[in-house]
């Protein structure tokens, strides 16, 4: 398509909405993209309402021609993620672009130039992007596995984008894989089974389910292991206290006691891991709605969720034990204690595990040996500014 692209930032209600509706338009015929609420994309981007903009700057985007709006996207900086060492990925003077949509590749580059042009203004040195908003909601660009609809909080994108992107001069700074396991109703290895048998007959190891009737206590300790167990991974961007507590209170309703673990050793905590069932599957036929109906019937399915397909998203061992064969011990009784419950409660029979880290060594070799494989890819791109 021809015609002038004129950019321009959103600074208003109206500009807000055209953002927002600019994303369910230009997927509306791709079988596989999930529409998000639209409520929860308001509150996303809304100050006061999403903890995340207490610690940041954003700008949104339009871009439009002949009058029509026709991409979006945005652009942003995060006060902590300019705190972080440099060589974890983020630190000084890095600034990231985001939830981009484009009609056409003209239009991808205008955005992406004006977003580039703004984190210049505001003294960015450098880009990481796509990040949408931050590195715990959808980082990265989808450049594997658009043959299938992502699970909850991962990112799908139009497979041109990653031309698109990859000509305004980027190049990858760090690959995401999320692994697929299928007919997990047919359990694990045999040496996956023996690690977990003997892991039962330690006194020192306590596996066991999220005591929901605690659920602030919990929630304490699992964000606690996982700030400090993340604390040294590329891309790392610790939580405040007030995105712990509104995280908390988002997730609450997709906890399933059984399929949410914490280990401990000799008494203390020293792992976690969460699996959820994949809620995407009910809201791609909401068409982002809620209302009138469709809330009812979500929270009818969140009462007791029969669901297929889970997705396993974070896991955290406490530092001392990283990088021993009590972490992989400890991760294979938690993930064969949900496999147990998600497969015997709500009809499992497929997982998915991840966003991992190319270079995540251990996360790896313990998606190698529970057999699964690589059925997504994202890439992070970096661009000096």
């Amino acid at each position: 398509m021809t015609g002038q692209i004129e950019i321009t930032p959103v600074t208003d209600k109206s500009g807000l909405n055209a953002f927002i509706d600019c994303a369910y338009r230009l997927n509306a015929s791709d079988p596989n993209w999930v529409p998000p609420l639209r409520a929860d994309m308001v509150e996303l981007l809304t100050p006061g309402k999403n903890p995340f903009h207490e610690h940041a700057k954003m700008q949104l985007f339009l871009a439009k021609r002949g009058g029509a709006v026709v991409g979006r996207i945005s652009a942003h900086y995060d006060e902590l993620a300019l705190a972080q060492p440099p060589e974890q990925g983020m630190g000084p003077g890095t600034g990231n672009w985001g939830l981009m949509e484009a009609e056409d590749e003209a239009v991808m580059a205008a955005l992406i130039a004006r977003a580039e042009d703004w984190l210049r203004e505001q003294g960015m040195t450098r880009v990481l992007a796509p990040i949408s908003l931050s590195v715990w909601e959808e980082p990265g660009l989808l450049v594997k596995g658009h043959d299938h609809p992502p699970m909850l909080l991962m990112g799908h994108h139009n497979a041109a984008y990653q031309g698109w992107v990859e000509t305004q001069g980027y190049e990858t700074a760090k690959r995401l894989f999320t692994y697929d396991l299928h007919n997990v109703k047919d359990g694990f290895p045999e040496l996956v089974n023996r690690i977990v048998a003997s892991g039962e007959r330690s006194k020192k190891i306590n596996v066991r389910p999220v005591n929901t009737s605690d659920f602030s206590g919990e929630t304490n300790i699992i964000l606690g292991i996982l700030n400090s167990a993340w604390s040294s991974n590329w891309g790392f961007v610790p939580f405040t206290e007030t995105e712990k507590a509104y995280g908390a209170k988002k997730l609450k309703p997709l906890i399933q006691s059984g399929a949410n673990m914490i280990a401990e050793v000799d008494g203390e905590p020293a792992a976690f891991m969460l699996a959820w069932p994949d809620i995407n599957l009910k809201l791609k036929d909401y068409g982002g709605k809620l209302f009138p109906f469709n809330w009812a019937k979500l929270l009818w399915w969140l009462r007791n969720p029969t669901a297929e397909n889970w997705r396993v998203p974070l896991m955290g061992v406490i530092p001392k034990y990283q990088n021993t064969r009590l972490a992989s011990q400890l991760a294979f009784m938690m993930i064969e204690y949900i496999r147990r419950y998600a497969t015997q409660n709500h009809g499992a029979t497929r997982a998915e595990v991840g966003w991992i880290l190319e270079d995540n060594q251990g996360m790896v070799a313990i998606a190698d040996a529970i057999e699964s494989r690589v059925n997504r890819e994202y890439r992070i791109y970096t661009k000096q500014l």
